[in-house]
């Protein structure tokens, strides 16, 4: 027999055993990420905040995005991935789709995942996982995609290595967030890798702190102009008055963040992002309004002003001890109010009297103001004695809460009031 005949001979015994063991590995025209031009990029939101989303990215420039469920999606590039990590203040992540495929069995799901080129995404000495949502009667478990997806990562590597990465849940330096309804699969990579939520501005959280994206969202849903004065009565640790002062300013929210999954990628453009990061705005000499916070309690107050001392704005802002009562203000004086305030799936208080006494107060101290309300607490705005403008069902965490708008005058609306009419009910 020939050298060459042998070597032929030699190849197809190793094919055809690697084939017994892996049935699913050969023959595949791997699908390779690269630093590809055009993306398809999501913003993960809350519910309830999609168009809220929306009309952030138009004002970020993109003006083309398609509302999803709890998401929103663009095309764009790799630089447009680092400027809205950076930039998105309402997104809880932002993921760059891989591939997307329907399968009809659960060795689908496998061999399909082994076209990505993982090998090419990360190097293997990272850490990663798969996490997601899977919406689908193909799996009895619907844990156990992750588990079919990680095995087509770790497989890869060994493939190509004979050697695998390491699985971390809690915080992997490579995030995959798979995507299942009935048999339609989404395979994305979070290039947030940890929320976005996680600042990395505040050093001291109260007892039931507000998620900061949810804080920034309710901002944009409020309509506050960022120039009428802010006022948020029960500011806890200060998320509502840091990002109310980062959206005045125009500082990013996510200026103080260092950590990103996407500088764990292969085809991470260090100069890129520096060239992002280094020309965003970071400091001010003044804010356009003013921004007052108070609380009853001092512990808190001495939160939100450690929380603030960091900033370049930190000084600019108000903050004091007291209730909600002894904030007052001028007649003519407008004052926007956005808060929110104890309720008894989070903090111990009398619902009712809670709040009747913030309805008193609005009707006869804050006349000619907007108050912007979140709560759970169904008793707490039936006991305000005020009928909403406007009614937002939005989501704090896993809270299902009501984000209402209450507008006081002293007289005519017409006459007395100095915001646009907002009479629509939104639920």
């Amino acid at each position: 027999m020939k050298k060459s005949e042998k070597i032929k001979a030699q190849k197809l015994r190793k094919f055809v055993l690697l084939y017994k063991v892996r049935p699913y590995h050969e023959k595949m025209e791997k699908k390779s990420v690269g630093n590809k031009e055009e993306l398809k990029i999501t913003l993960k939101c809350l519910f309830g905040f999609e168009q809220t989303l929306v009309e952030e990215l138009e004002e970020l420039g993109y003006p083309k995005a398609e509302v999803l469920n709890r998401a929103v999606r663009i095309i764009g590039t790799w630089r447009d991935v680092y400027y809205l990590n950076l930039y998105a203040r309402c997104a809880i992540s932002i993921l760059v789709e891989l591939d997307k495929f329907y399968i009809k069995s659960e060795e689908d799901l496998y061999r399909k995942s082994m076209k990505i080129k993982w090998t090419e995404i990360f190097d293997g000495t990272k850490t990663f996982a798969v996490k997601g949502a899977v919406f689908s009667t193909l799996f009895n478990n619907t844990q156990y995609p992750y588990l079919v997806v990680k095995d087509a990562i770790v497989d890869s590597f060994r493939n190509e290595f004979d050697d695998r990465p390491d699985v971390e849940l809690k915080r992997p330096q490579v995030l995959f967030d798979l995507y299942i309804k009935e048999n339609e699969v989404t395979i994305s990579l979070n290039t947030s890798g940890i929320p976005l939520f996680q600042r990395g501005y505040r050093e001291a959280v109260g007892e039931a702190p507000l998620n900061e994206v949810v804080a920034a969202s309710l901002i944009r849903l409020s309509k506050w102009d960022r120039k009428t004065t802010l006022l948020d009565p029960f500011c806890g640790s200060g998320t509502i008055l840091m990002e109310a002062a980062l959206l005045a300013a125009g500082i990013p929210s996510n200026i103080e963040r260092q950590h990103y999954a996407f500088k764990n990628l292969k085809n991470y453009d260090e100069t890129v992002w520096n060239d992002i990061y280094d020309n965003a705005p970071r400091n001010v000499r003044s804010l356009p309004c003013r921004i007052m916070g108070s609380d009853l309690s001092d512990e808190m107050i001495l939160k939100t002003r450690r929380n603030l001392r960091q900033m370049s704005f930190g000084r600019f802002i108000e903050t004091k001890v007291c209730s909600f009562e002894e904030n007052t203000k001028d007649n003519d004086e407008a004052i926007f109010i956005l808060t929110n305030p104890p309720y008894g799936e989070r903090l111990a208080a009398n619902t009712h009297e809670l709040y009747e006494n913030i309805g008193n107060w609005l009707k006869h101290t804050m006349t000619n103001s907007q108050a912007w309300i979140i709560t759970s607490s169904e008793e707490g705005l039936k006991s305000i004695g005020l009928r909403p403008s406007v009614k937002h069902k939005v989501f704090n965490g896993d809270l299902e809460c009501s984000f209402r708008m209450f507008e006081t005058y002293a007289g005519s609306k017409r006459t007395h009031f100095p915001f646009d009419e907002q009479e629509t009910e939104i639920e």
